[in-house]
């Protein structure tokens, strides 16, 4: 315990000190480099750890225009979503400079940042030599407002999205299906299209990946069913009445109408066995729409519909049944270059190359207001639009667990939904025995 407090108060003065940290490894001595040329880190080499994703496959095709501009070069490793927390803490924990930027969300940065890995932005969004990509008022505000720690701001808005359902709007028509608003019609939908085709459409898809990727997924039927992750007293309730309820429906609705292999199904497989014409329908990230109508990518091009993520029958809801996930880039507290890192990511998340980056490669959760408005995105993304920008309205940002225990709680709750999806335990006796483990262990100081 005593060690615990020690280790809380040297992170606090880690937070007072900010400014020194964010400054530290870079014109310490002498005149800065900013003093000494028009171009203050041209020849500074970055690295950064990114996630495979269409902002980070747009991004690495503008470089070449940020290393004209500013003579800094970017050395993007690119690895899969669900090993970049891992691999993050790894390299952090040894307080290695190995990589100057970070990407990845903010229920798994918290954590990183409560430890002292990250650095703080503010003083460097103020710093006029540093801050000339730099249009906060020009994030949209729900994604600009996420990344706060004890009152300092540590990331920038990479991309960003909510969920909704996904839906066959011809197989809808064709099978006299109502788009469902509950469980029990979300049911009946998929077991009249999965019945009507003896199965060659599954009557829905949705992930069940271990670790992240299913959490992800489930957490709508956690809060579509009345549950939360916590209760009053901040100890993890997922043994309630209603998570357990909304966990047994989203077990029940996968092993009945889903895909075989839905139980490996992350992201990308899931969008593509829904893009790919195999499923009625999916309830995925609003980025999602992006890839549906892009007939380069999908077999299902302007057959889609888009609707609110349905909720159970007779629930006393809590609400949020819409995920508010927000990716941001960090700068590493341990880089030698943090002011070059930071003019890094404060292009790469700037309106200009928000407003480009969609035009390369599908993506529609770009975190731009003027973006957003821009008649390109309206041309290329309209079909969705309104849906994305309802379930936004309607986002909620505790959607995933957002303390600096949240890594290990999402793989924990991940490991023992892969348990039921496998059949190796009920949904009661999973969710039970991880939310003992989970206080027990990982929440003992609450």
């Amino acid at each position: 315990m005593n060690k615990n407090i020690l280790c809380r108060l040297m992170i606090g003065v880690l937070f007072m000190t900010g400014a020194r940290i964010f400054a530290a490894g870079q014109g310490e001595s002498g005149k800065t480099e900013m003093e000494r040329t028009d171009r203050p880190y041209a020849g500074v080499t970055l690295n950064a750890l990114m996630e495979g994703h269409p902002t980070t496959d747009a991004l690495r095709q503008m470089l070449p225009q940020f290393e004209r501009e500013t003579g800094i070069r970017v050395n993007m490793e690119v690895i899969p979503y669900s090993d970049m927390t891992a691999k993050s803490y790894l390299v952090l924990s040894q307080e290695s400079d190995e990589y100057d930027v970070y990407f990845n969300d903010w229920a798994n940065a918290v954590g990183m940042v409560d430890a002292g890995h990250l650095a703080a932005l503010d003083d460097a969004i103020a710093d006029e030599r540093l801050n000339r990509f730099v249009a906060i008022d020009d994030f949209v505000p729900t994604y600009a407002n996420q990344p706060f720690y004890n009152g300092s701001r540590y990331g920038l808005p990479m991309y960003g999205e909510s969920t909704f359902l996904m839906y066959r709007k011809d197989l809808f028509a064709e099978y006299g299906v109502e788009v469902p608003e509950t469980f029990s019609e979300l049911l009946a939908a998929a077991r009249t299209i999965h019945e009507a085709t003896d199965g060659d459409v599954y009557g829905i898809t949705l992930r069940g990946q271990q670790g992240i990727h299913a959490v992800y997924a489930w957490a709508a039927f956690l809060w579509g069913a009345g549950g939360s992750w916590f209760d009053q007293s901040g100890r993890l309730s997922l043994d309630s009445a209603e998570a357990i309820a909304g966990t047994q429906f989203y077990v029940d609705i996968l092993n009945r109408y889903g895909p075989p292999g839905f139980a490996n199904f992350g992201w990308t497989e899931n969008r593509v066995a829904f893009t790919q014409g195999r499923a009625a329908m999916t309830i995925d990230a609003t980025v999602n729409g992006a890839f549906n109508e892009d007939a380069r990518e999908s077999a299902i091009a302007g057959l889609v519909g888009y609707a609110p993520v349905p909720v159970a029958d007779e629930a006393q809801l809590i609400g949020g049944q819409h995920s508010l996930a927000v990716h941001h880039l960090y700068v590493s507290r341990y880089s030698e270059a943090k002011e070059a890192a930071f003019l890094f990511i404060s292009w790469a998340t700037s309106k200009e190359v928000q407003a480009r980056g969609f035009t390369i490669e599908p993506h529609s959760g770009v975190t731009s207001v003027s973006a957003l408005d821009s008649d390109a995105f309206q041309d290329r993304y309209g079909a969705f639009v309104p849906g994305m920008l309802a379930a936004l309205e309607q986002a909620n940002q505790n959607y995933l667990p957002q303390v600096p225990e949240s890594n290990e709680i999402i793989n924990l709750t991940g490991i023992a939904l892969s348990r039921v999806l496998s059949n190796q335990s009920s949904a009661r006796e999973a969710l039970t025995e991880v939310t003992r483990e989970i206080n027990r262990n990982v929440l003992q100081d609450r």
